[in-house]
Formats: C-alpha cells, sequence, structure tokens
C-alpha cells in the first residue's frame, strides 16, 4: 500500500485531502509565543479574522517541525507496511526538509524494506496546491508510483505562479523574495510583482503601480506564458481578497473563454509572510 502525504503549505484543507487520501503534515505559526498547528489546533481556517489580524497590526513568525514530529507522521505507515509519497512544499524556501531527511533516515534503518519516495512542488501555497491536486488525480486515474513521479520530471516545472501584495512589510521582515528592494512601495501604490522560480525559490519581478495595473501584469503573463491553459485547472489564489480574485478571474475568462477556475485562501503560515490583499494566479505554462 502507499500512503499519500502533504502539507498544509500547500493550502490542501482537510476536505480536500479527504478526496485523495492525502494525509497532512501541519506547519505551525505563532502569535505571542503561542504556537498553532492548522487542522490540529482548529478544524477550518478563518481567513477573513486570520488576515484583519494581520491587518490591525499582528506579525506572525513561523518555525519548522522537528524530526520526532515527521517520524510522528511517518512511523505508523511504515510500521503498518505502507510506503509513503510525500508531496510537499518547496524546499529551497526552509529547513524544515533537514528536519525530515533525518528522520526518513532512521526510519528507513527501522524499515530498510519500505519506500519513501516525495515530490518537490518547487512552491508553495497555490502553486503547490495546483500540483498536489494533479498528483491526486493521477493516482485516481489508476497511475502508479512510478508514472507519478516520472510525471512530475518534466510536469512541476510546467507549473507557474505569479502574485502581487498590498503590503510589502510582511515580505521584507520575512526576507524571502529576492530582488525585492526595501522601499515604501506601500505608500505610493506599488505592487512588487513575485514568481516561484524553477529553484523553488520567490523573485520579485518588479513592480505595478495599483491594483489594476497589477492585475493586468499578470494577465499579460498568463497570456504570453500559458500553455493548454483550458486543459488544466487555473488556480487563483488570495489572502482574504476574493473580490479581487474574482475580478482576475473575470479579465481571464474575457481574454481566454471559459476556464476551470478555483479561488485558494492561502493558508496562514504562509500567509505570515504575504500578509492580507494579495491575489496570484497559478496556471499550466511553457515553462515557470
Amino acid at each position: 500500500m502507499l500512503t499519500l502525504f502533504t502539507d498544509t503549505d500547500t493550502d490542501i484543507t482537510p476536505a480536500v485531502a479527504a478526496e485523495y487520501g492525502y494525509k497532512l503534515i501541519s506547519m505551525p505559526y505563532s502569535i505571542d509565543a503561542k504556537t498553532v498547528y492548522p487542522y490540529v489546533d482548529f478544524e477550518v481556517f478563518d481567513d477573513h479574522a486570520f488576515y484583519d489580524m494581520l491587518r490591525s497590526g499582528v506579525l506572525p513568525t513561523t518555525s519548522a517541525i522537528s524530526r520526532e514530529r515527521y517520524i510522528e507522521y511517518f512511523e505508523p505507515e511504515f510500521a503498518a507496511g505502507n510506503d509513503i509519497l510525500y508531496v510537499h512544499f518547496s524546499r529551497a524556501m526552509t529547513n524544515t526538509f533537514d528536519a525530515m531527511d533525518q528522520a526518513v533516515a532512521e526510519l528507513k534503518e527501522r524499515y530498510p524494506e519500505r519506500i519513501f519516495r516525495e515530490i518537490d512542488t518547487k512552491g508553495i501555497t497555490t502553486i503547490s496546491y495546483a500540483i498536489v491536486r494533479e498528483v491526486g488525480d493521477l493516482f485516481k486515474a489508476g497511475k502508479s508510483l512510478e508514472e507519478v513521479l516520472a510525471w512530475a520530471e518534466t510536469e512541476v516545472d510546467k507549473f507557474a505562479m505569479y502574485f502581487y501584495v498590498d503590503d510589502l512589510k510582511f515580505f521584507r521582515r520575512s526576507g524571502r523574495v529576492s530582488g525585492l528592494a526595501a522601499t515604501m512601495g506601500t505608500l505610493i501604490g506599488l505592487r512588487p510583482i513575485i514568481h516561484m522560480s524553477q529553484e523553488g525559490k520567490m523573485v520579485s519581478l518588479g513592480t505595478e503601480k495599483g491594483r489594476f495595473k497589477a492585475a493586468n501584469r499578470l494577465l499579460d503573463t498568463v497570456m504570453e506564458l500559458g500553455d493548454d491553459v483550458r486543459g488544466h485547472r487555473v488556480c487563483i489564489g488570495h489572502s482574504d481578497s476574493l473580490d479581487m480574485a474574482k475580478e482576475l478571474a473575470g479579465m481571464l475568462t474575457d481574454a481566454l473563454g471559459p476556464l476551470d477556475i478555483e479561488f485558494v485562501p492561502v493558508n496562514p503560515t504562509a500567509g505570515s509572510h504575504c500578509g492580507p490583499n494579495g491575489v496570484g494566479v497559478c496556471f499550466h505554462a511553457k515553462h515557470r
């Protein structure tokens, strides 16, 4: 038997995980020294309440999970005779996978016959969500582990994610976006345009002034890089900005016709870094 894992940084909720049989690894965030584990400490993510809290001035922090916690997730599957495939957010964005590697190495010593495989989505939030669902769809269609891994070798890099945010202070504080100048852009209406690179990192591509120009930049990027966009989900992520996400969806359908669009709230752990009022689009592309 094969057990599928993903993590909450991919925006997958327990309900979506259940559609495919994924088990969820909870990635924590902390507020006022209290650590919160999504879907462990609460059942439903209230994105409006969370991002309103950030609007009020709260600045959460995030942290990696320990080797011991990974063992708690994985060992029951190995002990039951199951192999594991873990589809996760980008290794390039965190050191949590160092702890995971240590846990897997320890478990392999105890269960040498067991198989552990992983697919690095080279992204976080919405792009990871799209890839996790595509992998789940492949298994539901009867594909083998080897076929899915072969698919990932080429297809992961064909999912592109481009987004903008309202408030630069969250990204400036986290330091997770390369090429992002520490300017007062928010005060003069500048929105940084950011994408997930092929290396799995967030990279700033410059700025646009105002939300309308930022949304048009995203639309132009989909038109330029899109490949079989209609044949795949178009996932529009947002951090409590559904109205703006719907406006972008309207722009996309006006340009491309009917699309399979899904609106995806950004999970609180990743949202601690991007802040409220962000919008992004993930689509199937020629390249990232």
